[in-house]
């Protein structure tokens, strides 16, 4: 039976540190998707394409976001772990770039979610990969995320996401912000 942080050195994470960054992290995450999709819905709503088929899309991968931040509101609660410190800016910071992405087009948006759970499926698996057959519930309530998050990326792809404007750009600097929040929400 593997056990999380089994095989540690000196300095590394204990297991109880090592599922509280997890949940810290992943609750902030799941928050900044909702509020990337509130703002999206938002500018689609500005912009008269609320009731466009991208706006159907992003507000079912909304819905599931919202579940996923409540299950990890729990495990905060159950685990007593603390948040992020950074929750007002992941507030502020990700409604900015669901609107933007949704203002400069329905690809756009959907290229925002590419690089997202691009980022966030390759986050998750390292987490799973982490957590031991004593985390097994969270690992797979993890797994099961992930699954979701793929599926919303494999949506947005078959939207025409690699056809918005600059992807390419786009996507590197998606990307290089949020593995900049998953570090950062993870310590602070």
């Amino acid at each position: 039976m593997k056990t999380t942080a089994e095989t540690r050195n000196p300095g590394d994470l204990s297991p109880r540190d090592v599922v509280e960054r997890a949940i810290r992290v992943d609750q902030a995450g799941e928050f900044g998707a909702v509020r990337i999709y509130e703002g999206q819905l938002a500018a689609l709503r500005w912009t008269g394409r609320s009731n466009s088929e991208t706006g159907r899309k992003i507000a079912a991968m909304a819905r599931a976001e919202r579940e996923h931040n409540k299950v990890f509101d729990r495990l905060m609660v159950e685990r007593r772990v603390r948040p992020t410190l950074l929750s007002p800016l992941w507030h502020v910071a990700g409604f900015a770039l669901g609107a933007a992405t949704a203002l400069m087009g329905d690809k756009a948006a959907m290229a925002c979610t590419v690089a997202v759970e691009e980022t966030i499926d390759g986050h998750y698996a390292e987490q799973a990969a982490a957590l031991g057959d004593d985390e097994a519930p969270l690992r797979a309530t993890i797994e099961k995320f992930r699954a979701e998050e793929i599926e919303h990326k494999e949506t947005a792809l078959a939207a025409g996401a690699e056809e918005a404007p600059a992807y390419e750009a786009l996507s590197a600097a998606i990307k290089a912000g949020s593995r900049l929040a998953i570090w950062l929400s993870t310590r602070v």
